[in-house]
């Protein structure tokens, strides 16, 4: 037996957000933390899971981030980011980029990075990008990056569906997509 299906209209100039953010959260993401070095060099930190890549050539990846989030000046003023790739046991670190808090790199293990941005520990990818452009897009601005430096190592990534966190599971045996 299948469930039942809602189905919403969005043509009008109010959408259901609630039920809208349900339809999108159907979409597996990856959980990731954005760090920058902003001005002055108030490092800032906050947990994304709109990551993408982009390109590879030359190699480029976004992420959009609220207009109305604390670090958004800081975000927009840099001149670097990094985005660093959360493993299934980074849940706690997770919840704590994504909670307001003055100084969220206080008592965090990280390196720095190009542009003085943040490198966590211990993720299991990290790519640390010049910003090449900002895109407005609704009440969020898309940052487009190209990647000068990246890492990574074996491990299960952090994702994200439905509004909880989840673990990934192999279903066939490792296949180019």
């Amino acid at each position: 037996m299948q469930a039942a299906r809602t189905t919403l209209e969005l043509d009008d100039e109010t959408p259901d957000k609630d039920l809208l953010r349900r339809a999108m959260g159907r979409f597996v993401t990856g959980v990731t933390v954005i760090t920058t070095c902003g001005p002055g060099g108030k490092l800032e930190g906050v947990t994304a899971n709109s990551f993408s890549t982009v390109s590879l050539d030359p190699p480029l990846v976004l992420w959009s981030l609220g207009r109305n989030a604390a670090s958004f000046a800081s975000f927009h003023a840099a001149s670097h980011f990094a985005v660093n790739v959360l493993g299934r046991d980074q849940v706690d670190l997770s919840r704590h980029f994504s909670t307001p808090q003055p100084d969220k790199l206080a008592d965090i293990a990280h390196q720095t990075g190009a542009g003085g941005c943040p490198v966590l520990a211990h993720t299991i990818a990290h790519f640390e990008c010049i910003r090449a452009t900002v895109i407005e897009g609704g009440d969020h601005s898309i940052f487009i990056g190209r990647v000068v430096r990246a890492s990574f190592q074996e491990g299960e990534p952090l994702v994200f569906s439905g509004g909880r966190y989840q673990r990934t599971v192999a279903l066939e045996p490792k296949a180019a997509i």
